[in-house]
């Protein structure tokens, strides 16, 4: 990741001079308000994995039961993968009839469908494709994902609120030389970021056990953040 060489101290030092100096708006020279856009770019060191189980029966209890068996070989495999707890998260059980529609009758319930997602996080990217065939083993037949994201994004938003801070200052310096003028003071900064830019997402579901095959190949590339600045800055002769 690139570093900036830029002062974001001095510029807060700057703002916080302007918004004590007390002076009414009346008194203000000519403002021009710039819109700026910083992007800065990292490979992701985290993804995320919604993973479960479906079974089905013509009994309820025994559509849970064989959920809850299975469940737990899969419960055993993500721990076995190295992944911690506070990784781990249930996101979603559930329990819902199947019916058998025929015209002119009332539809009839032929067995039920359990479902329990867990959502985990894998922070060995390298590791990951290998950690999809092993819960597939297990007997995960419910996988979607990997969404990847920065575990520590501070340091990419800070390059991105550095650039979007440059290309402003650059920009008014423009205006104001065309104008015969030069820029005084920062008037107000506000700030509008997102957290990355999507990706695609690879998905995979009803997946009979992999066996003697080459792990599942992921790709990361890269995730984008970027910060939008409002800028308000005053202008004098």
């Amino acid at each position: 990741m690139k570093l900036v060489k830029f002062s974001t101290v001095a510029l807060l030092a700057l703002l916080i001079a302007a918004c004590g100096n007390g002076q009414a708006p009346a008194e203000q020279g000519t403002l021009v308000s710039i819109a700026a856009r910083g992007e800065a770019s990292q490979v992701p060191d985290v993804a995320g994995i919604s993973v479960g189980v479906v079974t089905e029966a013509e009994d309820s209890k025994k559509a849970m039961h064989d959920n809850a068996e299975q469940m737990d070989s899969l419960m055993k495999a993500i721990e076995k993968a190295g992944i911690a707890k506070k990784d781990i998260q249930t996101s979603g059980v559930s329990l819902s009839p199947r019916y058998h529609y025929q015209q002119n009758r009332k539809p009839k319930i032929v067995g039920y469908t359990a479902r329990n997602t867990v959502s985990i996080k894998v922070r060995k990217l390298d590791e990951l494709g290998n950690v999809l065939d092993d819960l597939a083993s297990a007997g995960a037949n419910q996988i979607h994902g990997p969404s990847f994201e920065i575990g520590e994004p501070g340091p990419v938003k800070a390059e991105a609120r550095e650039k979007a801070l440059l290309d402003a200052q650059e920009r008014a310096t423009i205006y104001a030389k065309a104008l015969g003028m030069k820029v005084h003071r920062i008037v107000s900064i506000s700030e509008n970021g997102n957290g990355g830019m999507p990706r695609p997402m690879m998905m995979r579901s009803n997946m009979p056990a992999a066996e003697d095959s080459a792990s599942t190949p992921i790709a990361p590339g890269e995730t984008t953040m970027s910060v939008n600045l409002e800028l308000v800055f005053e202008l004098e002769d």
